[in-house]
């Protein structure tokens, strides 16, 4: 098994709550860490049906069997385990370390850790393999276009399988399950159509009539589904700096995908080198490195506080970094392997508004080499575990 960067983190909460709930997108390896780091646990499979309906049926009995050192895997099977899960760790004093809990609807999961277990239980969310950990795994790819186009699902790497194999599964297989069955969606040629959409719309502000118009669906209907893709792991919105700063500044938020090897599928791109001349290379990428950055900070439990800026001027930075309610950094990215000093512009030109000095200034592009200018730092993804504060 390839290492991942949020185990200490994982560990250290499972000592210090009752639950430990782990949630990620459909195969980002959830099942496989959680068997080997705590092989002591038992594993119960609810997506099993002699197992699930025992519990549906009589969940007394059903835990009686399980009432302590447990993985319930796809635990949202059994809405009933989590209340009565809630009367068992109360009644031991919420002693840490007592069940876990994972799950590929992360809809249907958090729904019920939010109705019966608040305060109990320690939420950890797994992505798929960040760059960070392929390349202490040294499973790197040998270019960053091929690490944009691959993306980061853990069987592209634990079998090698193609990408142009792997994709058109895993999309049947989370439409087929979680969209129509969990979540019931009927109208399936039409999401499909809307998750190809939305890798098109890659790293532009969100236009829910466009999505709309482009899928077939009404807005309301592209509004929703959208936020069923982000309650799946599938993408995500980086919304706008606003703070403080009045009027002038944009509120639409940004539209990402967690994997670009997905967006990259989807958007028909067969190689590496196809994406080299797609004009999508630019999204990609920056899509990429801001993925990248979520990562990290989910590895280390912590939630991180990502923004962009575009005013009405339409001068633009790609990605603030907060703090504490401060700015701490500025980034532009860049998919080029070259420098060009002209990148740091549009920092240059608001990083005084924005109470940043050259050292908070980074850019962050496609090359190897990496050195610091009188505009800021230039980075590779390599460094991108010094933005994370």
């Amino acid at each position: 098994m390839i290492p991942r960067a949020i185990t200490p983190k994982m560990v250290d909460l499972l000592t210090k709550f009752p639950i430990l709930s782990l949630t990620g997108a459909r195969q980002s390896g959830k099942t496989t860490l959680l068997r080997e780091q705590f092989s002591d646990y038992r594993y119960v499979n609810l997506e099993q049906a002699n197992v699930a309906n025992l519990a549906r049926t009589d969940i007394r009995s059903f835990l009686s069997l399980y009432d302590n050192n447990v993985i319930f895997d796809e635990a949202q099977r059994v809405p009933d385990l989590f209340s009565e899960l809630q009367v068992m760790v109360d009644e031991r004093r919420q002693t840490p370390g007592q069940f876990i809990l994972s799950g590929s609807q992360n809809f249907l999961l958090m729904n019920n850790i939010t109705q019966s277990l608040a305060g109990r239980v320690a939420i950890m969310h797994l992505p798929p393999l960040s760059h960070m950990e392929l390349t202490a795994a040294d499973m790197m790819p040998s270019t960053t276009d091929e690490w944009t186009w691959r993306g980061g699902y853990p069987r592209l790497y634990d079998i090698d399988i193609a990408p142009e194999d792997y994709f058109p599964n895993y999309i049947s297989t989370y439409v087929e399950r979680d969209v129509r069955r969990e979540l019931g969606v009927q109208k399936l040629t039409e999401f499909r159509t809307f998750l190809t959409q939305c890798a098109l719309h890659t790293g532009e502000l969100v236009n829910y009539a466009a999505l709309a118009q482009g899928s077939g669906v009404d807005a309301k209907t592209a509004t929703g589904w959208l936020s069923l893709l982000e309650s799946s792991f599938i993408t995500f919105r980086l919304y706008p700096y606003h703070r403080n700063m009045g009027k002038r500044l944009v509120k639409t938020p940004k539209l990402y995908f967690h994997d670009t090897g997905l967006a990259a599928h989807l958007l028909g791109i067969d190689s590496p080198e196809e994406l080299l001349f797609s004009k999508f290379r630019g999204p990609l990428f920056e899509n990429a490195v801001i993925s990248e950055l979520v990562k990290q900070y989910q590895a280390q439990g912590k939630r991180p506080h990502l923004y962009f800026w575009r005013d009405t001027n339409r001068k633009e930075i790609d990605l603030l970094i907060e703090k504490g309610g401060s700015l701490r950094h500025a980034i532009e990215i860049k998919a080029a392997s070259s420098y060009d000093s002209h990148a740091f512009g549009p920092i240059s030109d608001l990083s005084s508004q924005l109470g940043l000095n050259s050292t908070d200034c980074a850019v962050v592009y496609g090359g190897q080499e990496s050195f610091n200018t009188k505009f800021g730092r230039l980075m590779t993804v390599n460094q991108l575990d010094q933005l994370v504060v």
